[in-house]
C-alpha cells in the first residue's frame, strides 16, 4: 500500500497548511495562532472532542471510529518553533523576526493534521484515536506540562506514537531504533565568583574568568578517565560569559551547558565529577562556584513490540524495503521521551530530501514529506484498531 489516496489527492492543502503555519513561528508556550490554526480544523472536520489549553497552548482532539471498542491510540506532534533567523530563500519563510521553524515542527503538525482530516472522513477504526498537538517541546517542558495537567488521565491512551523528519537526503525511508533512542539531558548552569580588579594589578584579584575558563576542559576529561570506555555520554560547554572592560579582570565568571546520557548511572557519574571539580577548583583558587543541575529530558526509550508496529505501518506505505529497525541511538533529546515514561509507545524518523540539519538557520523541509508522514500516523490507527469486515 503506498501513500493513501485520500491523503496523496490532499496534498497541495496539506502544503497549504505548513507554508501558512511555517511563516509564522511561535516558541514554545506561545503558540497561540498555530494552536489554534489546529483547534478549528480539528473542529472543521468533525471531531468529537477539542480540547484547547493544555498546559497552556497544547490541544487535544479526540475522534471516535466506527466500532464500539474502548482502545484508545494516541498520536503527537510537537507545534514550537526555535529562535532563529531564518536565511532560506522561501516565499513562505518566517515573517517573524528572531522566529524559524527550524526543527520541522510545523511539518510535524501538518502531518497530523493530514490525519485527522482522513481519519475524521474515513472513521475506519474500532475505538478511539486520541490526538496531541504538544507545545514547547524545544527544551521548555511541553511534554512534562501536558503530563502535570493530567493529560493521560483526561484522554487515557493505551499506545501513544510519534515521528520527526531527518534531513538525510533519503526521501520515503523510514528509520526507528528499539529501546534507548534518543538521549536523556541535563542543561547546566555554572557560577564562578571571585575578586576583581585592574587588568594591570592580576595579582590582586581572584580571577573568576581563568577559573571558568580552566573549567571548560577539566569538565572534558570525565569522558576520557571517569566514564567506563564502552559507555556513552556527551557534556559540552556552550556559553561562556564575563566581563564588561579591556582593563577590569571580571569578578564573575559563567558557564553553561549540557550533558547527554543513555542511563541514569552515567548521568549521575557526570554530574558527580562535576560537583567534585568544581568544589576543589573553589578551594584551590579562593573563588566560589555554583553549580546547578536541571533535569530536561528523559532518555526515549521505544517499546520493542510497539516499535515493530510502528514499523508496520510505515511499510504499509513505504515498502519494507524502505523501513528499517537498525538506525544507532542519537545523542540528541526529544521530550516525547517523557510520554513514554507513562505510556508505552515508539518514536521514529522519517527522512526527506532536504540535507541542512535541524536547527540551522538554512534549514528546508521538503514538503513531499507531509502526505507520507500523514499516511503513516493513519495506518497506525488502522491496524491498531483494526475494524471488522472494513471497506
Amino acid at each position: 500500500m503506498p501513500t493513501l489516496p485520500e491523503i496523496e489527492a490532499d496534498a497541495p492543502a496539506l502544503e497549504a497548511i505548513f507554508r501558512d503555519l511555517h511563516a509564522h513561528p511561535e516558541l514554545g508556550f506561545e503558540e497561540v495562532r498555530t494552536s489554534g490554526v489546529v483547534a478549528a480544523r480539528l473542529r472543521e472536520w468533525g471531531f468529537d472532542e477539542v480540547h484547547e489549553g493544555v498546559a497552556k497552548t497544547g490541544v487535544v482532539g479526540i475522534l471516535k471510529g466506527r466500532g464500539d471498542g474502548n482502545r484508545r491510540i494516541g498520536l503527537r506532534a510537537d507545534m514550537d518553533a526555535l529562535p532563529i533567523n531564518e536565511v532560506a530563500a522561501l516565499d513562505y519563510a518566517s515573517q517573524n523576526a528572531g522566529r524559524m521553524h527550524a526543527c520541522g515542527h510545523d511539518g510535524h503538525t501538518t502531518m497530523l493534521l493530514g490525519a485527522a482530516k482522513y481519519l475524521a472522513a474515513s472513521r475506519n477504526f474500532d475505538g478511539s484515536a486520541v490526538f496531541i498537538f504538544q507545545p514547547a517541546e524545544e527544551g521548555l517542558g511541553g511534554a512534562r506540562g501536558m503530563i502535570a495537567e493530567g493529560l493521560f488521565q483526561r484522554f487515557p491512551v493505551d499506545e501513544v506514537y510519534g515521528m520527526h523528519n531527518q534531513p538525510n537526503g533519503r526521501p520515503r525511508r523510514a528509520t526507528i531504533t528499539k529501546g534507548p533512542a534518543m538521549a536523556g539531558a541535563s542543561f547546566f548552569d555554572v557560577t564562578v565568583t571571585g575578586k576583581g580588579s585592574h587588568a594591570a594589578m592580576p595579582h590582586q584579584s581572584r580571577d573568576a574568568l581563568v577559573v571558568a575558563s580552566t573549567l571548560v576542559g577539566q569538565f572534558q576529561t570525565i569522558l576520557g578517565r571517569n566514564m567506563p570506555p564502552l559507555e556513552s555520554g556527551v557534556l559540552s560547554v556552550t556559553q561562556i560569559h564575563a566581563g564588561s572592560a579591556y582593563n577590569v579582570v571580571p569578578e564573575t565568571a559563567a558557564l553553561a551547558g549540557t550533558i547527554r546520557f543513555f542511563k541514569p548511572e552515567i548521568r549521575d557519574l557526570m554530574q558527580s565529577r562535576m560537583r567534585e571539580i568544581c568544589t576543589g577548583f573553589a578551594l584551590a583558587h579562593g573563588v566560589r562556584i555554583e553549580l546547578q543541575f536541571r533535569e530536561i529530558f528523559d532518555v526515549l526509550l521505544n517499546d520493542a513490540l510497539l516499535s515493530d508496529e510502528w514499523m508496520a505501518a510505515a511499510v504499509d506505505v513505504l515498502g519494507a524495503e524502505n523501513v528499517t529497525d537498525d538506525a544507532e541511538p542519537a545523542t540528541g533529546s526529544e521530550d516525547f521521551a517523557d510520554m513514554l515514561q507513562v505510556v508505552p509507545g515508539a518514536y521514529g524518523n522519517l527522512g526527506h530530501a532536504g540535507t541542512v540539519p535541524l536547527h540551522n538557520p538554512g534549514f528546508v523541509l521538503d514538503p513531499a514529506i507531509l502526505p507520507v508522514g500523514a499516511s503513516i500516523y493513519a495506518r497506525i490507527v488502522e491496524r491498531r484498531l483494526p475494524l471488522e469486515n472494513a471497506a
